[in-house]
Parts: C-alpha cells; sequence; structure tokens
C-alpha cells in the first residue's frame, strides 16, 4: 500500500488491525511483555509529557539525518519490545497486526500512538501492554518510523537478481579483486530510491541503501557491504 488512504480505506484498515488485536492467540502473546528501556541518545529531545499525534522524525520533516538515526534507534527498540508479536523486520505471522501498513500519516500515528500509550485490555486481560510511561514519546516516534519505513517486499523481491549480481562483485572484490566503491554506492541508492514502503513514507529503509551506507562510510568494506545483502536477500526470499 503506498501512498495514503482514503477514508474508507482508513475504516478498512482500522477494522482489520482492531481485529487482529484481539484475536487469543495476540492475547496469549502481548500479555507477558515486560517492556525493555530504549536508549534515545543522538535524537531531537521530546518532553516525556509531550504526546504529539503526528510523527516528528518522519524524513520529510525532520530530515535524513534525524530519520535516519530514528530509524536505527527504532530498529533496537522494536526488536526488544514489539519483534515477538509483531514479527521481525515487522512482518507479521498473523498473531498480530501487520504494522507495515499502517499509513505514514496522521490517522496512523493517532493509532499507533494510543496502542503504543495505553496498550489494550479486553475484559481484564492484556493484550498488548502499555509502553507509554516506561518508553516516553522519544521512544515511541522511534519505533514509529522503524515500522513505517519497511520497504515493499515484493519490490525488494524483484531488485533481488541485480542486488545478488551487485554482492557478488562486492565478494569478490573483499577477497582481493577490484571494484568501484563509489559507483556501486551509487548504483545500489538509485536502486534503494525505486524501492517504496507499504505504509506511504517517504523514504524507505531497505537493503539496497544500507549496503550503500556502509560503502559511503567506508569505501573498502566491500565484505560488510556484501554481508548486508547477504543477510537482507536471504530473508527476502
Amino acid at each position: 500500500m503506498s501512498g495514503l488512504a482514503k477514508p474508507t480505506e482508513r475504516l478498512i484498515l482500522a477494522a482489520i488491525l482492531s481485529v487482529a488485536t484481539l484475536t487469543p492467540a495476540a492475547v496469549l502473546a502481548h500479555g507477558d511483555v515486560a517492556p525493555q528501556a530504549v536508549d534515545t541518545a543522538g535524537l531531537p529531545e521530546i518532553a516525556a509529557d509531550d504526546w504529539a499525534t503526528v510523527n516528528p522524525y518522519r524524513a520529510d520533516t525532520a530530515g535524513d539525518e534525524v530519520f535516519n538515526k530514528a530509524v536505527e534507534i527504532g530498529a533496537s527498540g522494536y526488536n526488544q519490545n514489539c519483534a515477538r508479536c509483531h514479527g521481525l523486520e515487522a512482518i507479521s505471522g498473523g498473531l498480530a497486526p501487520d504494522l507495515r501498513y499502517l499509513e505514514a500519516e496522521e490517522y496512523g500515528d493517532e493509532w499507533f500512538i494510543e496502542r503504543f500509550r495505553e496498550g489494550y485490555t479486553q475484559d481484564g486481560v492484556t493484550k498488548m501492554p502499555a509502553f507509554g510511561e516506561l518508553l516516553g514519546p522519544a521512544a515511541a516516534w522511534a519505533i514509529r518510523s522503524y515500522v513505517e519505513s519497511r520497504p515493499d517486499d515484493g519490490q525488494v523481491t524483484e531488485a533481488a537478481p541485480e542486488l545478488t549480481e551487485i554482492r557478488d562483485s562486492l565478494k569478490a572484490a573483499a577477497d582481493g579483486g577490484s571494484a568501484d566503491s563509489a559507483a556501486i554506492a551509487a548504483r545500489l541508492t538509485e536502486i534503494a530510491g525505486a524501492i517504496e514502503t507499504l505504509s506511504g513514507a517517504p523514504v524507505s529503509d531497505n537493503i539496497a541503501i544500507r549496503a550503500a551506507h556502509v560503502l559511503e562510510a567506508k569505501p573498502e568494506a566491500y565484505g560488510e557491504a556484501a554481508e548486508v545483502l547477504t543477510i537482507g536477500l536471504s530473508a527476502a526470499h
């Protein structure tokens, strides 16, 4: 789902997310999660009681540097607190809502932040714990930034053949061959830019851009960039 959902689509999405949250399996999965602290150092500070309804770390408003830091921190926070129920890389196995489809605009932000702050209970049973008081708004929006930036896995699959070729060339370079690091990073950036998010968020955090960032930071880190692609391609399959 790219772009912003129409009002009717919003109602359908809300219904799907609500039903998914109410499943018995989700009750068992969410009920015994102990929130783990998230280190938000490096992000613009947000007062503990400042629960806005729009993600302040989104790339098109906060800029790439803040967005990239938010995704980095959000990935850690998500893996510690959310992956058990919502799935690795936010790919749900069906026990809880697939948050990748929660639209990256005010409606989706409001739904996310309410659930994050308050959790959800029914008939006295905790189906999702309240994370707000313990983790705070900065951690919430970092996790939101990570989730909404998950790439369209179908588009990653389409790019897989070329990414595999690039990965193999990087492996060869790591073993003593030659490679134009700058040209490879530029091509990876081009590929990354064509991979959209499922939420409609403006920037996709995908394996191509991750590998490009490795080469931009360390031009001769061929093996490290190849490993990023190897892990990502494996997950895509």
